[in-house]
């Protein structure tokens, strides 16, 4: 891996979890070299070589060394670039241990809801329904009136699950329902978020998800 540059990204287009490294490198002012993979058909060298347990995307790679799994490569970013604004608390173990624990809340609730709401139909697919608007209220209930999770300055957990904020068109496409209706203050959160360049720039547009969504269905879903 001598020949890469100081930093690179393997990474897809549309994976929320890709998207939580873009928002932190960008946040921290770190240039990196996009790499698209291939999930689909031949995974790359480089992605198997780098992540040989899991063989996944994100990973990122610094001075040749890979770090695997989303919300530990943020977690690497803010301690690997210390000097810009960081990410999690500082000096605050408890506010830090919070940040953790909703970060992980979302990793194990958000993205299981989401695939299946579009892998299953009938009833697993309105329990599914059921649960992510379970999930999602859970999360309104912990950002209550503070613009962003961890109070005035956006952080961990804004970061962890602002990505998904772009699949908020496809849940009401399968799932019949609005999550403004039943979220009005997360969607209000997410449009803030969305004012900062570093999420702008990452998240993929609704619409484009939704296409994509569909072409997970025709290939995975229920028949």
């Amino acid at each position: 891996m001598a020949d890469l540059p100081e930093v690179v990204l393997l990474d897809f287009w549309v994976s929320p979890f890709g998207q939580r490294c873009r928002i932190a490198l960008a946040e921290k002012g770190v240039a990196y070299e996009y790499r698209e993979q291939d999930l689909f058909g031949n995974k790359g060298k480089l992605l198997l070589r780098s992540n040989p347990v899991h063989k996944k995307i994100p990973v990122l790679l610094h001075s040749g060394r890979p770090v695997c799994e989303s919300l530990v490569i943020v977690q690497y970013i803010d301690e690997a670039w210390p000097d810009a604004t960081p990410i999690l608390p500082r000096n605050d173990p408890y506010a830090s241990a919070q940040a953790r624990f909703w970060a992980d809340y979302i990793d194990k609730k958000i993205f299981d809801c989401q695939t299946r709401l579009w892998k299953f139909k009938g009833d697993a697919q309105e329990q599914a329904k059921k649960d992510m608007i379970e999930v999602l209220k859970t999360l309104e209930a912990e950002l209550a009136d503070k613009p962003y999770f961890g109070g005035d300055n956006f952080g961990f957990v804004d970061i962890a699950l602002v990505p998904f904020t772009s699949w908020f068109l496809s849940y009401g496409k399968l799932g019949g329902f609005s999550v403004e209706k039943y979220c009005p203050k997360i969607v209000a959160w997410s449009k803030l978020c969305k004012e900062r360049d570093s999420v702008a720039m990452a998240l993929t547009d609704p619409k484009k998800v939704f296409e994509f969504v569909q072409l997970l269905q025709s290939k995975f879903g229920d028949k």
